[in-house]
């Protein structure tokens, strides 16, 4: 008889505990960056997150010993699963302590929810959507997470392999480019390029234009139609934009983001790149992901004083049609003297499919290294 007793998030106190465990399983570990509280909450939330329009979810607990040992979320979303023709349980936020009895009952957990739902196949690490975190960490476990991908132990994808009936279903890989002293050649000739020849401009943002003129909606409408044919993508709705476009945009040096318009077409928005001051550190002294009382700090120096080595490119597209007119080119002719301004030596790229050469093939004139690897998992139910 199983000793791990599993239990479903009933009610606030339950979430709250959900959310704690993470950080306790990892305090003081000198790689993972846990979420802020307040935005795992809001995501976490029924009557908070836009994508409960499409999504249900349950989260459980696991109990072994009278204390919790393990987390899951299982999630249903009915806009990919009829975009991708497929019946998929998704699970998410997992964590669990070293034990194969926890992390084994955890998945069954999922295993169950899904089959209730008429599912025939259980795949993860996969949130809510695409910009939720995806994929379980399986090279790079000696390497600084960031604000927008999972950290976890090297145990975790030896328990999953180690249970039979995993496969592989997607892997990322992440890329750390370290920035130059000068903007590369290549980028240069190529934006001069594309300006003369194709009549595309970079476009920088004001306060005005993000709050009050629909940039912010334009911006993810381009992200929509840049992802909508990769792995998992469901498409966000208005109300998910609306909810992205006030929780990032407001606090952002727009410095750091660039866009390009097509002057041929009515200054039509063709390539966004959006990127920030790297959180990773200033996360990580937010004792328990609380801004207050002094995390707050820690993270303003970050976003509004650049005191922080690297940048993450956060969300970077360009439109299929513009992708070999050299848009990015553009982008990075102009984000370059920006990170040198800022003094920041490295960025990082965020998970892309390993596949996808069309997004790899942005940082070849730059000195990078791959530094992780991640995998989600599928298994049929």
């Amino acid at each position: 008889m199983s000793s791990v007793r599993i239990v479903k998030v009933a009610d606030r106190k339950g979430l709250e505990e959900f959310i704690q465990f993470h950080y306790d399983l990892y305090r003081g570990d000198p790689y993972d960056v846990p979420n802020l509280r307040s935005d795992e909450l809001r995501t976490l939330s029924r009557d908070k997150n836009a994508a409960f329009d499409f999504c249900e979810a349950d989260y459980f607990l696991a109990y072994k010993d009278g204390r919790v040992a393990g987390r899951v979320a299982a999630i249903v979303n009915n806009r990919a699963n009829e975009r991708w023709q497929r019946k998929s349980v998704r699970f998410g936020w997992i964590d669990f302590v070293d034990d194969r009895e926890v992390s084994s009952a955890l998945l069954k957990a999922v295993e169950d929810w899904g089959r209730e739902r008429g599912m025939t196949e259980i795949v993860g690490p996969l949130g809510f959507t695409d910009m939720d975190p995806e994929g379980m960490l399986t090279e790079g476990f000696d390497q600084l997470g960031t604000q927008a991908t999972i950290y976890n132990y090297p145990y975790y994808p030896q328990h999953i392999e180690s249970m039979g009936g995993w496969e592989k279903d997607n892997d990322y890989v992440e890329f750390k480019m370290f920035v130059p002293d000068e903007i590369p050649d290549k980028y240069t000739k190529v934006a001069r390029m594309v300006e003369q020849r194709y009549n595309l401009h970079v476009k920088k943002l004001t306060r005005r234009e993000v709050l009050r003129e629909g940039y912010g909606q334009k911006i993810f409408e381009v992200i929509n139609e840049t992802f909508k044919d990769l792995y998992g993508y469901s498409q966000l709705t208005p109300r998910q934009i609306d909810q992205y476009v006030d929780m990032y945009l407001p606090m952002a040096d727009l410095n750091l983001i660039t866009l390009v318009e097509d002057w041929n077409a009515d200054r039509k928005l063709v390539g966004v790149g959006i990127t920030i001051p790297s959180l990773s550190r200033a996360f990580q002294k937010c004792r328990d992901g609380r801004l207050w009382p002094f995390g707050w700090w820690h993270v303003l120096r970050a976003l509004k004083f650049h005191k922080t080595e690297g940048v993450d490119l956060l969300l970077m597209g360009v439109l299929p049609e513009y992708r070999m007119k050299g848009a990015n080119a553009l982008m990075f002719a102009d984000l370059i003297p920006w990170y040198r301004k800022y003094g920041f030596k490295w960025g990082e790229s965020q998970v892309e499919m390993e596949t996808n050469e069309n997004v790899q093939s942005q940082w070849q004139y730059l000195d990078k290294v791959q530094h992780k690897r991640r995998r989600c998992y599928r298994k049929g139910l």
